[in-house]
């Protein structure tokens, strides 16, 4: 008797490991195949139209062929789905019925790094990419303190970001982050508590070790000072690591491996000797977190350092959801928050936690959360480039009409990018996000 081909699976989705370092993985012919099977495959079954804007350039190409098959298709617009992708995982993860264990073996994510991988190898990307996806050496230098104030002065000028666009290809309609001299390395010493006694869970320690990222450290540091207030007011002592790297995932999204693979080799070690002193680990961005927790270690699958660290880190909100269910998170709100429009990122969707954030929040007495499930379009440097802002904000304009409707008092995403995005594209003289740490600190009154 004949098997039918199914579609789709009762069974969980299963991530194979990234064959990066193996040959077959830069062989631009063999990617060429891959990319034609798979986007056959896409177009066929087509769910993900309404993602990123990889599908409806695949889909629009494939449209208006002569045969309206991918066959009649150039493969110049191959690259152009690849550059539309910024890896959410969305696909993988919410829509595709065909991810492994599925025969056919689908993970879109992940073929399209590999894409990219080939790319950068090949010579192909943009100075200006490599230069936004230097964060650890961008927030050095714009971080001293004059040249903060001439970057951001520049960041608020339209004719001098009407230059930028020009020379640079940086949007001028794209909100950008500031750059802080008073990063939050420079406050550490005045922010602790010596007075709290750690007390464990069952699966706490009831320390934490902060992975305070590039953004967490220069870009927004105040959310990071909150996250710290907001741990040591509930007994959980915080020590910022004592240096760090780059997380790896603006270069991932990139597709410079190597680059990723010099950012483990300087983060791990520091992290097991943290985890080897009694820490839990957490960092204050979901994409930084979610690199430790998935990407790592699918990158290195044989690297027992690496699965270590990925066991230790953790969401900050699940980690305070877990205290919660210990009994040993503190409720002594003393401010209302109203109605929060909260948008959860998609690399926080992606982890598989369930809405930690929003339990957190709901905590609050007399606080109402709206949860909005959908991608902001911001993906890290996607939102800032000339070329893709416009995509950006029509990917995020559904949750910025969510955000509208809802008449929040706040709104709020953990991703404080995504934050701005939604900012970016409500009307002019709108009130800039807040973080949920920054609303519970608001909240307990500290």
């Amino acid at each position: 008797m004949a098997t039918e081909k199914r579609e789709g699976s009762l069974e969980a989705p299963t991530r194979h490991p990234l064959a990066w370092q193996t040959p077959e993985f830069y062989d631009e012919t063999a990617l060429m195949t891959e990319l034609e099977r798979v986007f056959d495959i896409c177009h066929g079954c087509r769910r993900c139209f309404s993602l990123c804007e990889s599908f409806p350039t695949l889909f629009d190409a494939i449209d208006n062929a002569g045969d309206a098959e991918l066959s009649g298709v150039a493969k110049s617009v191959y690259w152009q789905v690849v550059d539309h992708c910024y890896l959410c995982d969305m696909c993988y993860m919410t829509k595709c019925p065909y991810v492994p264990p599925h025969e056919w073996n689908l993970d879109f994510p992940h073929l399209m790094l590999r894409a990219k991988a080939v790319k950068h190898q090949q010579g192909r990307t943009r100075l200006r990419d490599k230069i936004l996806t230097s964060t650890d050496q961008m927030g050095s230098f714009l971080g001293i303190p004059v040249i903060a104030q001439i970057s951001n002065a520049v960041n608020r000028s339209k004719p001098l970001r009407k230059l930028n666009e020009t020379l640079l290809g940086i949007s001028a309609e794209a909100i950008l982050p500031d750059f802080h001299s008073n990063s939050l390395r420079k406050r550490d010493p005045q922010l602790h508590r010596s007075d709290i006694q750690v007390v464990s869970s069952e699966q706490t320690t009831g320390k934490v070790a902060l992975f305070v990222t590039c953004y967490g450290n220069r870009n927004e540091p105040d959310i990071s000072e909150d996250l710290i207030r907001v741990f040591e007011h509930n007994g959980i002592p915080v020590k910022i690591t004592p240096k760090e790297r780059c997380c790896g995932m603006p270069k991932l999204e990139l597709g410079d491996l190597e680059a990723v693979k010099a950012s483990k080799e300087a983060n791990i070690p520091m992290l097991l000797e943290l985890i080897e002193a009694g820490y839990d680990l957490v960092a204050p961005v979901p994409s930084c977190v979610l690199m430790f927790k998935q990407e790592l270690p699918l990158m290195f699958p044989d690297d027992a350092g690496v699965q270590k660290v990925r066991q230790a880190m953790f969401d900050p909100f699940e980690y305070l959801m877990l205290r919660h269910k210990a009994g040993l998170l503190k409720t002594d709100f003393s401010v209302e928050l109203g109605k929060v429009a909260y948008q959860v990122p998609c690399h926080l969707r992606v982890q598989n936690i369930g809405l930690k954030t929003r339990d957190m929040l709901q905590l609050v007495p007399n606080t109402q959360v709206e949860v909005i499930e959908r991608c902001s379009g911001h993906n890290g440097t996607y939102a800032v480039k000339a070329e893709t802002h416009a995509a950006s904000m029509k990917i995020g304009k559904p949750v910025v009409n969510r955000v509208e409707k809802s008449k929040a008092d706040y709104y709020s995403s953990d991703c404080p990018m995504a934050g701005h995005q939604i900012e970016n594209g409500l009307a002019d003289g709108a009130s800039p996000p807040m973080h949920p740490f920054s609303l519970l600190r608001k909240a307990y009154g500290i």
